[in-house]
């Protein structure tokens, strides 16, 4: 595998090609990417993602960066239920509060609600990060199984601190795996 910084460097180019964009050359295939990366280097690969914004944004791209923590937050507030969530898990421990927030937080609710609050169908693409900071209320291949529902042909970057095989993403490349075969390396 290629170091970090000469992956991250190419990230731009594959980004704004019209390949990645229109999807070509995926056999009908969604256009889900993953860009994995030792979780060690998440602060270096935040401070990335602010270039790649900046850039395409220079560039004119119609794009949605979606911390998918910040995307939680925003769900919950909506609903009325920050503030409560907050309240339960001082009365109850954090453990207790992941499943107390599995039914509102499910991968298919928190998929509709990007879908509904984020014009995810208006962009070029979308770039998903954070899931290290949402985990495990969010799972990788749960809410890419649930996204596909709702992207239609947007292609999707999801940024993942851990090793993605091509075949099962390997969170913090600790947490046991979890099969997912759909999208494809950004970066090898």
């Amino acid at each position: 595998m290629k170091k970090l910084q000469e992956r991250l460097d190419l990230i731009l180019e594959r980004v704004d090609n019209p390949k990645f964009l229109n999807s070509d050359g995926l056999g009908n295939e969604i256009g889900f990417w993953i860009f994995d990366y030792p979780a060690k280097d998440e602060i270096r690969v935040r401070e990335h993602i602010e270039y790649l914004q900046e850039k395409l944004v220079q560039r004119g791209k119609q794009f949605k960066v979606l911390n998918l923590f910040q995307v939680i937050i925003d769900m919950l507030e909506s609903r009325n239920l920050l503030e409560r969530t907050f309240q339960r898990e001082k009365k109850v421990g954090a453990e207790n509060l992941i499943s107390t927030l599995k039914a509102p937080l499910s991968q298919e609710k928190i998929a509709q609600f990007m879908a509904q609050n984020y014009s995810l169908d208006k962009q070029e693409f979308v770039i998903l990060c954070g899931i290290g900071n949402a985990w495990p209320l969010i799972r990788g291949h749960e809410v890419l199984s649930a996204l596909q529902d709702v992207m239609g042909k947007t292609p999707l970057l999801l940024f993942y601190p851990g090793e993605y095989s091509g075949l099962d993403l390997h969170l913090f490349g600790k947490i046991e795996s979890q099969n997912y075969y759909r999208a494809f390396k950004l970066v090898p």
